[in-house]
This record gives structure tokens, sequence and C-alpha cells, in this order.
């Protein structure tokens, strides 16, 4: 009783090792396109909106002052200082103003632009224009010593598609994935031997010559 589902499964690992060397190729292909479709499908879009706040010098300064300033206002717009007034134009908490706001500067432009990522474009718009709006608040307050306004140069706007990327993108870099992945396995599959699953012959390597066999 204990031999026959061993009799009945043999047949099918032999088919199993029959298999063309190639398959594992193609199997890692299709297996990876169809797991990076599912991520692609199942994910949740994600939408972008940047604003853009730029810093103005006063006429006791000049613009190496405003880019300097610039730099610095670009580190603090994602401090709770700032987050904590942009959250009551925002309509959203703190903690989500701080996990999906980034800056970014620039050391040739005293620009300072603030990116917002959210699943929903109306609220990836909000949370970047409330940034802004907050951090020039703050850099008006203190306009008197830094000698250095922020200005709104540009809101954001709704975007018309999400940033990230689409199914098809996805299942196309599973494929290749999984391609990689496959012809890694096929390069260290092991040889196969000789007939019936013998392995085959190693290569026979000539003794020495003795001194009887050396022609003269």
């Amino acid at each position: 009783m204990t031999d026959t589902p061993a009799r009945l499964r043999l047949p099918s690992l032999d088919r199993v090792r029959r298999l063309p060397a190639w398959s594992a190729l193609v199997a890692g292909t299709l297996l990876g396109g169809l797991s990076g479709g599912a991520y692609g499908l199942l994910t949740p879009a994600e939408y972008t909106a940047t604003s853009y706040v730029v810093a103005v010098p006063t006429d006791q300064t000049g613009p190496e002052s405003a880019r300097g300033f610039a730099q610095a206002y670009g580190r603090v717009a994602t401090q709770l200082a700032v987050l904590g007034d942009a959250q009551v134009w925002a309509g959203v908490p703190v903690r989500t103003l701080r996990d999906s706001v980034r800056t970014a500067t620039s050391p040739d432009a005293p620009m300072v632009s603030v990116t917002a990522v959210s699943e929903r474009p109306g609220t990836a718009v909000d949370m970047a224009n409330a940034v802004a709006r907050a951090l020039t608040r703050h850099a008006e307050d203190t306009k008197d010593s830094t000698q250095v306004r922020l200005v709104q140069f540009s809101r954001a706007v709704k975007p018309s598609a999400p940033a990230s990327a689409s199914p098809a993108v996805t299942a196309l870099v599973g494929a290749s994935a999984g391609g990689l992945l496959g012809g890694l396995a096929l390069l260290a599959r092991p040889r196969r031997g000789g007939r019936d699953g013998e392995p085959a012959p190693s290569a026979s390597v000539p003794g020495p010559a003795s001194a009887a066999d050396v022609p003269r």
C-alpha cells in the first residue's frame, strides 16, 4: 500500500527532469509577469502635487543671502512648527503631512519646491499648498531679522494622472526580473550525464611516458 503513491509520483518527477533546459527561463518570465501585474492592480495609485515658493531679498541683502535662506527654509518646511499650522488648511493630521510631504531646493535658484503624495489627487494638492502657505507665513514673521521674504511662486495643481507605475509597467518589470532569475537558475543547473542518468565519463589523462617509449 505504501509503494503505490511512490510509484505514482515517480513518473511526474521524471517528466520534470526531462523538461528542456529553457523551461526555467520561460517559467520565471511568466511567473514574474503575473506577479508584477497583480502587484500593479492591487496597489493603490498615488498622485503627486508640487507647490513652489521663492525667496526674495530686501534692499539690505542680495541674491546670495536669498539662496542661503531658501536652503534653510527647505530644511525646516517639514518640521513640526510648520506642519502644525499646515494641518489646519490641509485637513489631515501632522503625521500624514510628515509622511507624505517632501521638499527640495536648488543651489542655483532661491526656490523651494513642496511635493505631496496621496492616493487622492485633491488631497495631494491641499497638502502641498498648505505646507507652502505655512512656510511663507513663518518666513514673513522673521523677515525683519533675515531680510528675506518667501513669496508664493506657483500653486500646486490637481494631477491628471497617477505618478505610480501602471499594471502594464509593473508586469513588464516583474517579467524581466523573473526571466533574470530563470536564467540564473538555468546557469546553475547541473549538466546531465550519459544515458539512463549515468554520470558522463571523465576524460582520461595519459600518464607520463617512460624512457623506453621516447622516440630516438
